[in-house]
């Protein structure tokens, strides 16, 4: 297994194989979760943003990214996610402005599904950002202070940072003032609960997704030289 710094050249232009569907994956999750987050949905006891059920494997793409290729290539992951979705975003406002056509009776439900988006989308563009530079940055300096040990617990840990930061700041700005407070505090707690349980029941996929990528790009990366700063866009 390879060991590298994030100054060696070789990583920044070695080919990988699956770093593209990966990204591709994660992109995917984001752009579904920007026009679905606004339903909220009755689990048992809690009641969540539907997203709930997917969106943590955003979190988990993100960790895969990060143990193996390194925080520089999952930063800049989190950037092409961003970009992404605002260039979506974008699309979606304009679909609801333009003018329906004679006789196309769904304009109303188009208008009250994609019309609430820009609002969302606002709010999942910070809390994605942020939340996915804080879990990845925790992941990626854990890796340094545990030797590599225990994915377990940095994978955990990172999760219950970065979905944190995550559902507070998307569900406080795209949804405060829609709906009640009680049910806003609820949402966030019990939204960052399932989160957190879904990575924890999803560790032993994590762990088998990350000796698989690790054995098929030959590259375990360490970030002892790395320059964290979360506004640089491309990879080191």
């Amino acid at each position: 297994m390879v060991r590298v710094d994030a100054k060696k050249s070789h990583h920044d232009l070695k080919q990988y194989k699956y770093l593209g569907i990966i990204t591709a994956l994660y992109i995917t999750f984001q752009l579904v979760a920007d026009v679905t987050a606004g339903k909220l949905v009755q689990l048992g006891i809690f009641t969540v943003s539907a997203t709930v059920l997917y969106f943590p494997f955003t979190y988990i793409f993100a960790d895969c990214l990060t143990e193996v290729y390194g925080y520089a290539k999952a930063r800049s992951v989190i950037w092409m996610v961003f970009f992404s979705s605002v260039i979506a975003g974008l699309i979606y406002s304009l679909v609801v402005i333009l003018p329906p056509a004679i006789g196309f009776d769904a304009n109303e439900a188009y208008t009250r599904v994609l019309g609430q988006v820009p609002r969302i989308l606002i709010g999942g563009w910070i809390a994605v950002w942020v939340g996915g530079i804080i879990n990845d940055y925790t992941l990626a300096k854990m890796k340094i202070w545990t030797h590599g040990k225990h994915l377990w617990a940095r994978t955990i840990t990172s999760t219950i940072f970065g979905e944190g930061a995550n559902t507070i700041l998307f569900f406080t700005i795209a949804l405060s003032g829609i709906i009640p407070k009680e049910l806003l505090i609820a949402s966030i707690l019990s939204g960052w609960l399932i989160k957190v349980a879904i990575e924890v029941i999803m560790t032993p996929v994590t762990y088998y997704v990350v000796r698989k990528l690790k054995k098929a790009e030959n590259e375990d990366h360490y970030d002892y030289n790395t320059n964290f700063n979360p506004l640089i866009i491309k990879p080191q």
